[in-house]
């Protein structure tokens, strides 16, 4: 048996794959010398708390042999027992504590058994960090960039194959681990930061402990440890320290849908309600419309909230209480473990709706300056919109979500860019799709992005044509919204001829210490267009850093006319001599009279073109090339 006499409270033992799991809790198991269980173990979930948060209670989900009938007390302090539940299984005991007005300390729950024998948990209640409750998260002045960790960069190779944990390092493999790591990301901040991100997103970093595939992190298999493939909870916390001593913002993705088949939860489950149609895979519908279809049967509606993605991937039943509790105060216990700036929120909509509502109005009302994103994979905006905070719905549903992934203006882009202008194509997709914001309670907070993780790259969906590229990147590194960047596409990355995931998710150039040939972090072996991409895209986050008043503020287009889509950004005031932003994006060569826009230029203003600097009268008339996106400072 382990011997939990002779190691660190700072481990606890995984009775399921026998390795040590580094956590940031303070949790220790103590053998009472008479009557006690002998060598038992106890685990608990959250593994530490805080004192002063804005709900009053903290669940504990306790799990150890036969823990489901022991009797449970609390040495004296101002926490207290306020109810204990036990469900099916034997193993798992919820204890209930009332924390209010109880300042930081730790104490001991005692369990004990009917046979008089009993075991004792250190617990604490932790003191929060200066301002944790008031942390402003992500926003229109930022821009987020994305990351595949185990493609991104492999910073320890001690740390690409764990005992225990089968699926192992193969960089040939394009479905398989490559190595990748938190520290590889850590070793490359400086070259996130110089290229003008404030932001960075990784897919999940929690463990995937899965026979194969698990690269991807969205199998979670325990949801309080990181992966030990790319690196520990102190490597992840150390992480998001210093990117945010660096002015970068970190941003958790977390999956409330589902688990990895290979959680301990598939071989005891706390209830038998724990998984959606009673642990047997039934695959999901993906009819997300069902949800608010006014003609909808209710078969349909439960077939996609509760089916499945894959066998490998059990869906949670978070009707379940005890489940819901848990997914709340995960999310909050890495919020503050780990100084999150914001969270993103996988498969938003194909959780149970009330729990969505109320796990996201707890995470805001303990944070109300916080941003969550839901990823809402839908390119109708009457449908993304429903899910967003503020916006009109077509029922009373109690969304307090800040933000939703605008895959409607993706869609949109592609469409305009790979059609010929005309009255009804062309760049009329986009004019349109931002004419449907009314939908939304706030526009400006969505993100907004040219590609990501699950679909083609963007330069691959645009058929390899560098200047759709620019007028791409161009327009959602301007408009309205928080743009994401997916690692790659600033040197033009595709996956032409194949549409796999592992193709798409390719090795970055000059992550790994045998790419010898190509390094992106320090242009090493770029070639001519790819160090032009890099360029353009470090110009245009400038632009955003240098004028961050602007990309808070609004708004303003004209319908497309002859090929050409024209839009200002200007800041949230009613002086029309203030700076702005024009930009204009032509598919045909034209000549511009800027006497076109007077709503937005006055006489006397005097226009920069960002490329070259050149300078323009508000009366002039421009070139503007075929197939270009010019952008210029109004003054």
């Amino acid at each position: 048996m382990f011997n939990f006499n002779s190691v660190s409270h700072a481990f606890l033992l995984n009775r399921y794959r026998a390795l040590p799991l580094l956590l940031t809790s303070v949790v220790l198991l103590v053998a009472a010398p008479v009557n006690a269980l002998q060598q038992s173990e106890l685990e608990v979930y959250p593994p530490n708390w805080w004192a002063g948060m804005q709900h009053p209670e903290v669940e504990l989900m306790i799990y150890g042999e036969g823990v489901a009938d022991d009797t449970v007390s609390i040495d004296k302090g101002k926490a207290t027992i306020s109810r204990v539940n036990a469900l099916d299984s034997e193993n798992y005991l919820f204890v209930t504590l009332d924390i209010s007005g109880a300042r930081a300390q730790d104490f001991t729950l005692t369990l004990t058994d009917n046979d008089g024998s009993y075991r004792r948990l250190h617990y604490s209640l932790d003191k929060r960090k200066e301002g944790s409750a008031s942390r402003k998260g992500f926003g229109p002045k930022d821009a987020i960039y994305l990351i595949a960790p185990d493609r991104f960069a492999n910073g320890n190779t001690a740390n690409d194959n764990v005992d225990g944990y089968q699926d192992k390092v193969d960089r040939q493999l394009k479905g398989g681990r490559h190595g990748g790591d938190i520290q590889g990301i850590m070793d490359n901040l400086d070259y996130i930061k110089s290229m003008g991100f404030t932001q960075i997103w990784t897919m999940p970093l929690l463990e995937n402990a899965m026979d194969k595939y698990s690269y991807h992190g969205y199998s979670t298999t325990d949801y309080y440890n990181i992966d030990p493939r790319f690196g520990s909870n102190d490597a992840f916390i150390e992480f998001s320290e210093q990117a945010k001593s660096e002015g970068v913002g970190v941003i958790m993705d977390m999956v409330l849908n589902h688990i990895g088949s290979n959680h301990k939860w598939m071989e005891d489950t706390p209830s038998k309600d724990w998984i959606n149609n009673e642990g047997k895979f039934v695959g999901t519908t993906h009819k997300r419309e069902s949800l608010h279809d006014p003609h909808a049967i209710e078969s349909d509606i439960k077939r996609f909230s509760d089916g499945w993605f894959v066998p490998t991937m059990p869906d949670l039943n978070q009707r379940n209480p005890h489940l819901a509790n848990y997914l709340v105060q995960n999310a909050i216990w890495w919020v503050e473990t780990a100084g999150l700036s914001g969270i993103r929120v996988d498969t938003y909509s194909y959780p149970d709706k009330v729990f969505l509502s109320e796990w996201t109005n707890r995470l805001m009302d303990e944070y109300p300056n916080f941003n969550i994103v839901g990823e809402e994979w839908s390119v109708n905006p009457a449908i993304t919109a429903y899910w967003q905070a503020g916006s009109q719905r077509h029922d009373d549903y109690d969304s307090a979500l800040p933000s939703v992934m605008d895959f409607p203006l993706q869609a949109a882009v592609v469409k305009a860019l790979n059609s010929d202008e005309s009255w009804n194509s062309g760049f009329i997709s986009v004019y349109e799709t931002l004419a449907t914001d009314f939908l939304y309670g706030d526009p400006n907070n969505l993100v907004i992005f040219p590609d990501n993780h699950d679909m083609s790259r963007i330069y691959t969906q645009l058929g390899h044509d560098k200047a759709k590229w620019n007028m791409a990147m161009t327009l959602l590194l301007t408009t309205r919204g928080i743009p994401q960047v997916f690692y790659g596409t600033e040197i033009l990355m595709g996956n032409e001829g194949s549409d796999d995931h592992g193709i798409i998710r390719s090795d970055f150039p000059g992550g790994w210490h045998s790419d010898s040939d190509k390094n992106a972090f320090t242009g090493k072996g770029l070639n001519s267009d790819e160090r032009w991409a890099q360029q353009r895209i470090k110009a245009l986050l400038q632009l955003r850093q240098t004028y961050p008043q602007l990309f808070q503020g609004k708004l303003k287009h004209y319908a497309p006319v002859d090929g050409v889509y024209t839009y200002f950004r200007t800041a949230d005031s009613t002086d029309k001599n203030s700076e702005k932003i024009m930009v204009a994006l032509s598919k045909e060569s034209v000549e511009l009279s800027l006497t076109s826009f007077t709503e937005m230029l006055k006489e006397g203003q005097t226009l920069t073109r960002v490329s070259d600097g050149k300078t323009f009268e508000a009366t002039d008339t421009i070139s503007l090339p075929a197939m270009s996106a010019s952008v210029f400072i109004v003054k």
